[in-house]
């Protein structure tokens, strides 16, 4: 408004201190943009024989699981690593391992323990977001380690995306409630994850396949989880990166809906492909949705022309194998089958 009472020189030196203003919180900007951006992660070490292993429980309760924590730390040891187990895993507060405070230590003592090389969680259920705000990650970026877990532990997952480091989507140590012998391909997956195996997966065909291919970085976990972040600083940016999900429990139009939340707040508007996993125990509404979750799935995802693939053995089954979420995946779609073949770093 004052620009026209303003007499030429006062103008430029306006003008001039206005574009310098503006050119440097430019500048400022550019240099400290969000690293949820990344595509390109850092691998936490792969673990040796004699390397520790925490196991924590940053979520549910663990009443009367006593026995999956000793199987968990017995199949550490057959594997020549060595367990610990948090301080407060075995307390209960209501709902969860122990309060916010307990549980939010025993998971900080051993981001920040340097000889500590994983941490394993104990389970999922509901608990992780109540921390993740309180959670100090200087000392894990001077000495990254794998975090192990599914289902809420996604916010985690999120969390170390947007740190900029992999992490590791596989069973916990509760799946140990199984006979092993049933979970034989969950197992030996997560040894080969964590050790630096080659991994790679062929998955049954579908006829809800979307066909194409894709090479990306691998980002997700579970929907809810994933849908729970939008807005906040722990919600992914899946520009560039093939999107995975599962879910449990839920009824159709709760999956839909979350995923048209994503796709209204533009989650799948640069993605290159998503990959489905086991879709756990579905709760039937007494309005029924109408069709297969799968076509459910690829109706909400109309809009886009990325590859899609189902029969993702990943998620609330017994058989649910390892994914390294940030590393690159070539991912390949047909009807009769897919594959998922994971570079090494």
């Amino acid at each position: 408004m004052y620009i026209y009472i303003m007499s030429g020189k006062p103008l430029i030196i306006t003008l001039i201190c206005t574009v310098f203003f503006f050119g440097i919180k430019t500048i400022i900007g550019q240099n400290t943009a969000s690293p949820k951006h990344t595509n390109t992660l850092i691998q936490p070490p792969y673990l040796e024989a004699g390397d520790t292993v925490a196991i924590v429980a940053p979520s549910g309760i663990l009443k009367n699981r006593t026995k999956e924590i000793e199987q968990a730390k017995n199949l550490l040891k057959s594997w020549g690593l060595h367990p610990i187990v948090g301080e407060h895993v075995f307390n209960q507060a209501n709902h969860f391992a122990g309060t916010d405070d307990e549980r939010c230590e025993d998971l900080q003592k051993a981001l920040d323990d340097p000889n500590i090389r994983a941490i394993w969680c104990a389970r999922g259920g509901y608990g992780t977001v109540r921390i993740l705000d309180r959670l100090n990650w200087t000392k894990f970026k001077e000495n990254p380690k794998w975090i192990i877990g599914y289902s809420d532990i996604t916010a985690l997952h999120n969390q170390i995306h947007n740190e900029g480091f992999e992490s590791l989507h596989a069973i916990m140590c509760t799946s140990l409630q199984d006979d092993t012998s049933t979970i034989k391909e969950s197992i030996s997956s997560f040894k080969a994850a964590i050790f630096g195996k080659p991994l790679s997966y062929t998955l049954e065909g579908s006829k809800y396949n979307r066909q194409g291919t894709a090479s990306a970085s691998l980002v997700g976990g579970n929907l809810t989880i994933l849908h729970t972040m939008l807005g906040s600083n722990t919600s992914i940016d899946t520009s560039g990166k093939i999107l995975f999900i599962e879910e449990i429990g839920e009824y159709k139009y709760h999956i839909d809906r979350m995923l048209q939340s994503l796709k209204r707040a533009g989650y799948f508007d640069q993605c290159k492909g998503v990959i489905v996993g086991n879709m756990t125990k579905l709760r039937k509404n007494t309005t029924l949705w109408g069709t297969s979750i799968e076509q459910l799935i690829l109706d909400a995802l109309a809009d886009y022309d990325f590859p899609i693939a189902f029969n993702m053995p990943a998620g609330h089954e017994k058989d649910n194998r390892a994914l390294i979420l940030g590393r690159t995946v070539d991912l390949t779609v047909n009807n009769g089958q897919s594959t998922i073949f994971f570079r090494n770093n």
